[in-house]
């Protein structure tokens, strides 16, 4: 299973343990929307997932290799019931994600 296989299933069970196996502790996070990396880390990320900040639909990985990754899918957020096609590019290093930068067009209610 890959790195991003393995991501999607940890968000799906709500497993920040299982995601933190694979996040770098050097994890950054580039945010669309304010143009700039935000602080969210590696014990934001697990956090988040455990507390299942996303539904994740429609879930594909665009490409993948030892270096990076791309996916697509449908989320709605817990928070508010937004919904976006977010496209994720991720870094790899060491085997663990390093870093993400996402891209998202909302999606009307």
């Amino acid at each position: 299973m890959s790195i991003l296989e393995k991501l999607n299933k940890a968000i799906m069970e709500k497993d920040g343990a299982a995601a933190g196996e694979l996040v770098h502790d050097d994890y950054k996070m580039f945010s669309h929307l304010k143009g700039e990396y935000v602080h969210m880390g590696k014990t934001g990320m697990i956090e988040a997932i455990n507390k299942g900040f996303m539904k994740v639909d429609k879930y594909r990985i665009l490409y993948e290799n030892d270096e990076i990754g791309f996916d697509h899918s449908i989320v709605t957020y817990a928070e508010d019931g937004n919904k976006e096609a977010l496209m994720c590019y991720w870094k790899f290093k060491d085997g663990k994600i390093i870093e993400l930068e996402t891209g998202a067009t909302k999606i009307p209610k």
